[in-house]
């Protein structure tokens, strides 16, 4: 099962200048809680924004650049790939960003999407691809208001591919 896990705005807004506009620490711990123990793939940009591998997960990271290293994740110039080195992982998270989601989604490689709908809209420069509903089915809606803790209301929806 290949599955995204994406936080996104009204607007499909991801972030601005490589990193976050919204601090939501319930869904950063739904985000531990759910891909812990698994292989999370991701683009290099997206590495470079959180700076570190994430503890108890695998981390892949997808470039064209073929000098690129770092200790500890595992580095590979395609998605294909990325699935590949994770096949036995019965749950694979592709996590970002922009450029991996649309051509992960673009390719058909992927079968589920995690989504936590952030309820507001923010100026930002990458966005998520539109969820087609021709294509994604919602199977799961969670709804949560905003608290001192999380600024925006926000929902957790799980989609399969129909």
């Amino acid at each position: 099962m290949v599955t995204i896990i994406a936080a996104i705005a009204n607007n499909n807004a991801l972030g601005k200048d490589n990193d976050l506009i919204w601090h939501l620490p319930a869904d950063l711990k739904r985000f531990k809680k759910v891909t812990s123990g698994h292989h999370i793939l991701m683009g290099r940009n997206t590495f470079e924004s959180i700076g570190k591998p994430l503890p108890n997960r695998t981390t892949v990271i997808i470039t064209r650049n073929k000098n690129y290293k770092q200790e500890g994740c595992i580095v590979v110039d395609s998605i294909e790939k990325a699935i590949d080195v994770a096949k036995n992982d019965e749950q694979i998270f592709i996590i970002g960003g922009a450029q991996i989601y649309k051509q992960t989604i673009a390719s058909n490689l992927v079968d589920q999407l995690d989504i936590t709908q952030v309820h507001h809209s923010f100026d930002a420069d990458v966005y998520f691809p539109e969820i087609d509903s021709d294509i994604w089915k919602e199977v799961a809606r969670e709804e949560f208001k905003a608290d001192e803790k999380n600024k925006y209301d926000f929902s957790f929806i799980s989609y399969k591919k129909k």
